[in-house]
């Protein structure tokens, strides 16, 4: 019997932590300001403990990338993991990314970006509702908090595709 060669990238699955904190955070649209004000430690641990698990998700997907890319990444983003790593690196050349693949890293950071907005906007819009006790707000902040996760998981994909598009076989 022979066995079927293993794919090269696997797609992100929804993930548990994810899904948990989407359903928590839907049940929290029809809660009154009692069960706010008892039930908003859970909310928030259930949304770090999401926050937690797409950031391990994408850092997976990110370590299968090229060199290059992770490169071309880091200048389009304009960080950079290691300082003193980048002097180590300046002196030798630096490999192009394809065109291609350049445009779709191009993608992942705008998605990145859009992610991380609605990410600060559900958490500056939680800790307004909380301060203010306004359950309305908070109901808001559950609305952002999902979306927000969507927009992260669809940054994860389109990493995905650019380390399919890179593989880290060719990363120095």
């Amino acid at each position: 019997m022979r066995l079927r060669p293993r794919p090269q990238y696997r797609v992100m699955r929804k993930l548990i932590e994810v899904q948990e904190a989407t359903e928590l955070m839907n049940e929290a649209l029809d809660w009154s300001l009692f069960t706010w004000l008892f039930q908003k430690s859970r909310v928030r641990e259930t949304a770090d403990c999401a926050k937690a698990a797409l950031d391990h998700a994408e850092r997976a997907v990110k370590a299968r990338w090229s060199g290059e890319a992770k490169a071309a990444y880091q200048n389009l983003t304009g960080k950079r993991a290691n300082p003193s790593r980048k002097r180590q690196t300046d002196s030798k050349p630096a490999k192009t990314v394809d065109a291609e693949v350049l445009v779709l890293i191009e993608q992942v950071v705008d998605a990145d970006t859009v992610a991380e907005r609605a990410r600060i906007d559900a958490e500056d819009t939680f800790d307004e509702a909380d301060r203010l006790s306004d359950v309305p707000m908070a109901r808001e902040g559950c609305r952002i908090a999902i979306r927000s996760w969507s927009l992260r998981e669809k940054a994860i994909r389109k990493a995905e595709i650019v380390a399919e598009k890179s593989p880290a076989a060719t990363a120095s």
